[in-house]
């Protein structure tokens, strides 16, 4: 029996009305019957269109839900990427309003200051203030900072890059001696003076390590120190020693006597000239003297024990032979560093350039320009060069 009998008489009955003649003008005998064979065919093909047409219907809508989903999730990242990007550039006008006192410690990056000057309400957002630190490569200090709430960056920036702003960590430089930084610990952290030179004056007892001597000279490594969260002039001058130890040891300076000669020698060529460049070459200069005999001769070393810089040097002050840092009348290295060398030049205290100098002068003040010479003559030609350009210009 056929499912359906509204198809099967649909497709299968010729209806004949009365005795009319077709169009044609003929009657045709009727088509007979189809086989229920035939019928089961065309049933199942029906129902596979069908079924076509229902799965494409499906394939169609999920499409443009699928479709819907990611255009509103697109738009929605979209949303959030100029979300960010306001944020980027959210910055306040500045000058901003209100006291805040914000600390750098040592070692802290761009971001995590940029991070804490958001917390406290300084920045309007962090990546405002890295942003203008990468377009400025600017250095940032540690110590503590005046700021205010609300600031533009690039004001904060400002602050934060100029060493001189901060308050309550020690800054030492290369170079400097030890009087030097002892009056600025003791004007950093509120301890008094006298604390320190005591310490100082009786050898740094369980501070300094033997081959020091006894003297703190040269054994303070630059960097800075947060003075103020110190308790005591102890702990300031450890942390300094402590450190210096550290960075000799990772450089690789031999220890025992032969690190003391290191920092002799480094302290020298640090003192002698400005330009790392130069260093290796002082250092070369200083071995070659010393190989052959000679009195070193060097005007920083006579300006230290008399406690002036190397410009204040007097003749009367070459020639005191009391004056044990005295190199010119004293033969060898002089007692102890003259100054807290930094590590290029006592890299090249390590490594001197290859060279067969024995003298140096430097023949342009401003810029530092110094030239080496191996026989007396050269040297003699290049002093005659500094004089000019002292003449020219007024020195």
């Amino acid at each position: 029996m056929a499912d359906n009998f509204n198809d099967f008489f649909d497709e299968n009955t010729h209806w004949v009305e009365g005795n009319a003649n077709p169009p044609g003008g003929s009657l045709e005998p009727p088509q007979p019957p189809k086989s229920r064979k035939e019928m089961r065919k065309r049933r199942e093909k029906r129902k596979q269109r069908h079924t076509m047409v229902i799965i494409a219907v499906i394939v169609v809508i999920a499409l443009m839900v699928c479709g819907g989903y990611f255009g509103v999730k697109k738009l929605k990242s979209i949303r959030d990427s100029q979300s960010q990007t306001t944020a980027v550039i959210a910055d306040y006008p500045g000058p901003g309003d209100g006291d805040v006192q914000f600390t750098v410690e040592e070692g802290q990056g761009a971001d995590v200051i940029a991070k804490n000057l958001f917390k406290q309400k300084i920045i309007k957002s962090a990546a405002a203030f890295t942003s203008v630190v990468m377009a400025n490569d600017a250095k940032l200090y540690p110590g503590t900072f005046s700021l205010k709430k609300h600031m533009a960056a690039s004001d904060v920036l400002a602050i934060l890059s100029d060493s001189s702003n901060a308050s309550g960590f020690l800054d030492v430089k290369s170079g400097e001696r030890v009087a030097d930084v002892l009056d600025a610990a003791a004007r950093l952290s509120g301890i008094d003076r006298s604390e320190f030179d005591t310490i100082v004056n009786g050898g740094g007892s369980g501070i300094l390590p033997a081959e020091a001597a006894g003297s703190f000279e040269g054994w303070f490594e630059p960097g800075s120190y947060n003075v103020q969260s110190m308790t005591s002039a102890s702990d300031i001058l450890k942390a300094m020693v402590d450190k210096r130890i550290a960075k000799l040891d990772e450089l690789g300076v031999p220890s025992g006597s032969d690190r003391e000669r290191v920092m002799i020698i480094a302290s020298i060529a640090e003192a002698e000239v400005n330009k790392s460049d130069y260093y290796a070459k002082v250092t070369r200069v200083i071995e070659n003297r010393l190989d052959q005999g000679m009195a070193l001769g060097m005007d920083s070393t006579v300006a230290y024990g008399n406690n002036v810089k190397s410009a204040e040097v007097t003749t009367a002050m070459t020639q005191d032979a009391s004056n044990p840092y005295n190199t010119y009348q004293i033969a060898g290295l002089p007692p102890t560093p003259i100054s807290n060398p930094g590590d290029n030049a006592i890299s090249a205290a390590l490594n001197p350039e290859p060279g067969d100098w024995l003298y140096f002068c430097t023949v342009n003040l401003n810029t530092g320009e110094t030239k080496f010479a191996a026989t007396a003559d050269e040297h003699n030609q290049n002093v005659a060069e500094l004089r000019q350009w002292q003449a020219a210009n007024g020195q």
